[in-house]
């Protein structure tokens, strides 16, 4: 089994759906956890700290703003004494066809799911640095590889995803960090939940595995890659979709 004791994970997005779920199986694996939302969610923390016996903090964060993230890293630095494992995984979705796409719809995608890599990775790349060792792991998604219309700013930041690992990677490889992407397919959240019926077999008929994906599949690899055992595995864009983009 995967084991995570001492180590201090940074979780972006982790209030809900993906995020959450990577938070609670990164503790169940024995890891420290800063949570990351737009609100502080005290009782979301306690639970989990309850459940799993390890530190877990929340704390609210604008993840596209430097000062905000400069400042919140430096809390938990200073919190739990050093940060191990980022997991970038903070994302929403404005979709629209381009001809009706607003300009602030294109900005606040590119902001949250893109910008905010660039920001929280560089923001405790130099602590990681130092101590010669890290884990960075990114959420990118199948749209970034193989996309649909409708979703040129969510393709396009999700694409860039995928560009800023594999740079990333080549940067911190020689001081022991290493920086993956993982790329969801179709996986049950709250957005898949309000999808009819028909909306949701047409998706699993698409798929090679005939069935829609579960967070707990996303966050398991999440947890491999923030492992010892992924020393030798950096600069890989690996995919969480059934087969999808075989």
């Amino acid at each position: 089994m995967i084991n995570l004791k001492e180590k201090t994970a940074v979780v972006t997005g982790a209030s809900r759906g993906i995020g959450l779920e990577i938070a609670r199986v990164l503790a169940s694996r024995g890891a420290s956890i800063a949570m990351i939302a737009t609100k502080e969610n005290k009782e979301l923390a306690s639970s989990l700290e309850a459940e799993f016996n390890v530190k877990v903090v929340s704390y609210a964060c604008d993840v596209s703003s430097s000062e905000m993230v400069e400042s919140t890293f430096k809390n938990i630095i200073e919190s739990f004494g050093a940060i191990d494992i980022l997991v970038n995984n903070a994302g929403i979705t404005r979709d629209g066809l381009l001809m009706r796409m607003k300009d602030e719809d294109f900005d606040d995608v590119l902001r949250i799911n893109l910008r905010s890599v660039f920001i929280c990775t560089k923001a405790v790349a130099r602590h990681m640095m130092g101590r010669r060792q890290g884990r960075i792991i990114n959420m990118a998604s199948i749209n970034g590889i193989r996309t649909q219309a409708g979703q040129a700013n969510y393709a396009a930041s999700k694409a860039g995803v995928i560009g800023i690992t594999k740079s990333n990677s080549m940067e911190f490889a020689a001081r022991g960090i290493t920086v993956n992407a993982v790329a969801p397919g179709f996986i049950q959240t709250d957005m898949t939940a309000k999808l009819n019926e028909d909306t949701i077999n047409k998706f699993k008929e698409s798929i090679p595995v005939k069935d829609l994906g579960k967070p707990a599949d996303v966050a398991n690899l999440v947890a491999f890659l923030a492992s010892d055992e992924a020393r030798y595995i950096t600069g890989q864009i690996i995919g969480v979709d059934g087969g999808l983009n075989a």
